[in-house]
């Protein structure tokens, strides 16, 4: 914070505690960005970072606005309405486990008939085991007495997260021995950094003979580079497998689809000519640029997790 923000905070917290009792009051205020340790928060014009934050505070993200208990070590308490956690999530976990789950009902045998109607005897029985290592019955039958079942709907493969075998920051068309991470930008006046994730042939190869349906990165930014407030990350593609020794070629960019403080983690999908150079393998990675002071940063992760239709 700069020396006016801690004034104006101070003041701001004596005046909270002269009116609350024991100056036990709360506030409202927005959060800005989720972090791996909490929240970075924004109140009264305030940037708070790492914010610590009660349990009953699920599902945060960016934007809400939360109930603050402020002072020397603030806390979020919690959202002002009822959270009911995210049913969404549970709903698509259930589906997910009935998917999994084997159609047979019941199992059993003996040496004589079964009680009943409707049973059908298999002059043979076929079995296999599927590309998800679940097992499928057929029986080949003489005549039909019962119409057979329906054939299951195909399930889209899994998603597939991909993460990176390697990653870097280039400047002056070399790589940039003093950064351990991704860079964009220059903080130094000595040249502009651009960082990479590299993934060898791994994105390309997941989606072999399969129809993508989305691509989404995940990245936090670290700490201690650049401004606090939030920043562009500007995002570009690069074709190659590894780092290189000279310089980090960009190609199709930037798109600006992250916007980050420090220390926030975020996520985005990617767009839809981007995968599909991903995909077939035209493109090979992903890279970070910027001029300047201005959205200077170090990002870390560069998980790509890819979903498919068929």
């Amino acid at each position: 914070m700069t020396s006016e923000a801690v004034r104006r905070f101070g003041a701001e917290l004596a005046a909270l505690a002269q009116g609350a009792p024991g100056g036990a009051g709360t506030v409202s205020a927005q959060v800005i960005d989720v972090t791996d340790t909490g929240v970075n928060v924004e109140w009264s014009g305030t940037l708070l970072l790492d914010v610590p934050c009660m349990g009953a505070y699920r599902n945060r993200s960016a934007g809400d606005w939360v109930i603050l208990r402020p002072g020397a070590r603030p806390v979020v308490l919690g959202r002002p309405d009822t959270d009911p956690g995210d049913m969404t999530q549970v709903r698509e976990a259930a589906a997910e486990v009935a998917l999994d789950a084997q159609v047979v009902r019941a199992a059993t045998w003996g040496t004589a008939a079964p009680p009943g109607t409707g049973w059908q005897g298999p002059v043979t029985l076929h079995m296999r085991r599927t590309a998800d290592g679940k097992i499928e019955l057929y029986g080949q039958l003489v005549a039909e007495t019962e119409p057979p079942p329906p054939p299951p709907v195909p399930r889209p493969p899994r998603p597939v997260t991909i993460t990176p075998t390697a990653y870097g920051t280039w400047r002056g068309g070399r790589p940039d021995d003093y950064a351990s991470y991704p860079v964009q930008g220059d903080y130094t006046g000595r040249g502009d950094r651009r960082g990479g994730w590299f993934y060898g042939t791994a994105i390309a190869a997941a989606c072999a003979g399969k129809s993508v349906a989305g691509m989404r990165l995940a990245v936090t930014r670290r700490r201690g580079a650049g401004a606090n407030a939030k920043r562009p990350v500007h995002l570009y593609l690069h074709d190659h497998t590894s780092p290189p020794s000279g310089q980090l070629n960009l190609d199709e960019g930037p798109e600006d689809l992250l916007r980050l403080s420090v220390g926030a983690q975020g996520s985005a999908a990617l767009p839809a000519s981007w995968r599909t150079r991903l995909a077939d393998g035209s493109r090979r990675g992903l890279a970070i640029y910027a001029r300047g002071a201005t959205d200077y940063m170090a990002v870390q992760g560069g998980a790509i997790t890819i979903t498919f239709t068929t």
